[in-house]
């Protein structure tokens, strides 16, 4: 049980750092020579980064910032109060709001990289870009280890 409580806070914390790199790293979509990358919050050529992305004041692209940031929020409140109630939770209980929490997370993951796919994920919108970057590649495997670890924490009992 040890073993399995130990590797679940791996996966946890794992997945908070791969959120957190996902939503800050600007490799979103990525040219085809990778001199050109877009993420999130600014554009980057050769290294040199700019604040200004065509499509930044839309609202479906501040809806994505604002659901990747509310998956983080979300992923550490969870990653804490998991670790709050298996110091104070009495044997045989199960951890109901830490799965409760990682699945709200694994819910605004889910919209934000959702809207991401459906909105930018043409040639029209990236004329430059040719491929997604390994930051949208980390929300997506972010989207799934949320969705495993909520579930684990759900029908988990403390021994």
């Amino acid at each position: 049980m040890l073993v399995l409580l130990a590797g679940i806070f791996v996966v946890h914390i794992a997945t908070v750092i791969m959120l957190f790199v996902s939503t800050i790293a600007n490799v979103w979509v990525v040219s085809k020579n990778g001199t050109i990358s877009a993420g999130l919050w600014s554009q980057c050529v050769n290294g040199n980064c700019d604040e200004t992305l065509s499509y930044a004041g839309e609202d479906a692209f501040k809806s994505v910032q604002a659901f990747m940031i509310l998956a983080i929020i979300f992923s550490v409140i969870s990653l804490i109060v998991f670790i709050i109630q298996l110091f104070t939770m009495e044997k045989g209980n199960r951890f109901f709001l830490s799965g409760a929490i990682m699945l709200v997370c694994w819910l605004c993951n889910l919209i934000g990289v959702s809207i991401y796919t459906d909105k930018y994920d043409s040639k029209d919108t990236f004329v430059h870009f040719d491929h997604h970057g390994y930051s949208f590649i980390l929300a997506w495997i972010c989207f799934c280890f949320s969705f495993v670890i909520g579930v684990l924490y759900l029908v988990l009992r403390k021994k």
